[in-house]
């Protein structure tokens, strides 16, 4: 009985991987690309500043 229970629960989690996925990917790559932009940028106009006081 418990078997059946899970292997239905690992089904639907499944199914729920495979729906959500091709959403919850390039949400993530276009995230973390936005996040390494903003870093540099925020890097960049640190050494600018250094280079100008300098």
């Amino acid at each position: 009985m418990k078997s059946i229970v899970l292997k239905r629960i690992n089904l639907t989690m499944a199914i729920k991987w495979i729906v959500f996925l091709p959403v919850i990917l390039p949400l993530c790559v276009v995230f973390g690309a936005l996040q390494g932009i903003t870093a540099m940028v925020d890097k960049m106009a640190q050494q600018m500043m250094a280079d100008i006081d300098s």
